[in-house]
């Protein structure tokens, strides 16, 4: 019975995926759509959604594509209605529209920091609030929503992205817990991808002073270990099993597992690495 059901937990359901024009994104988009998904997806990249939209419709999938930014809080409400209006119901939602930044606390600018959180997590807020209703009334509704290992962990010169995607985790494990105790037939799952290959860097802001490109270069030769196929993959399958948490890759588990046993020991392992890929400011004082 468990099989039966994990094989239909797509086919047929009404699938919206934010941030789908590129990465994890695309990939969550291009998966379902071949699991028998019709598609609701948006991107601010008008482009690279228009691709995505190209290549689910190319396998047969029903989709809707349009241009959004979550950071609208109207916007995703007008959003979420349309949606309903043209599918008739909504099964899932995927939180997966982010984007990345690097500085440190004394450079950072607190626009920047600002806009870090109006896009990773009152996006993921905002349309999180306005599907809800949507997938309780389906009666078989899944919400997921993909934070990052740096919601598990720490990094120096993460601090404006970890705070956004800690809050992330918060707001998601809290929502999961809310729908038990409510016993709303809504399943939530929160996503800890690891280096994945995605366009995020290219896009990459950084503090003043800071080279953009270079820190993009690291992260792209040197952390992003595995591509966005394998990370919507491991996501899909997680949904399928109804995990509470998914998290992507060997190093990030591996990393979650040392900040679970050792907090402060994991913190310092950070600062060594951040040294070690010439990402860390020369130190001002002994540890």
């Amino acid at each position: 019975m468990t099989r039966r059901t994990g094989t239909t937990r797509f086919t047929g359901k009404v699938a919206v995926v934010t941030g789908a024009g590129s990465g994890i994104g695309r990939a969550l988009a291009l998966r379902l759509a071949g699991s028998g998904a019709a598609l609701a997806i948006s991107d601010v990249d008008a482009a690279g959604l228009a691709e995505t939209a190209d290549r689910c419709k190319a396998g047969g999938a029903d989709v809707k594509a349009d241009h959004l930014d979550v950071t609208d809080r109207d916007a995703v409400v007008s959003y979420a209605g349309d949606v309903l209006t043209r599918f008739g119901t909504v099964n899932q939602l995927y939180n997966n529209a982010g984007i990345a930044y690097y500085g440190e606390v004394e450079r950072a600018r607190l626009e920047d920091v600002e806009h870090i959180f109006k896009v990773n997590f009152w996006g993921a807020v905002y349309a999180t609030t306005a599907f809800l209703p949507h997938l309780v009334a389906s009666g078989d509704g899944h919400l997921v929503t993909v934070s990052s290992l740096f919601g598990l962990i720490t990094f120096p010169g993460q601090s404006a992205y970890n705070a956004s995607k800690f809050a992330v985790r918060g707001f998601t494990e809290a929502l999961r817990q809310e729908m038990l105790a409510a016993r709303h037939p809504v399943h939530v799952t929160c996503v800890h991808p690891g280096g994945i290959r995605t366009g995020i860097t290219r896009r990459l802001a950084v503090a003043d002073g800071l080279d953009a490109d270079a820190i993009a270069g690291v992260f792209d030769r040197r952390l992003a270990l595995h591509s966005p196929e394998m990370a919507a993959a491991v996501i899909l399958d997680g949904v399928r099993r109804r995990r509470a948490r998914v998290v992507v890759g060997a190093e990030a588990k591996a990393l979650d597992w040392l900040a679970r046993v050792t907090p402060s020991g994991s913190q310092r392992a950070g600062v060594l690495m951040a040294r070690l890929l010439g990402l860390s400011p020369s130190p001002r004082s002994a540890l």
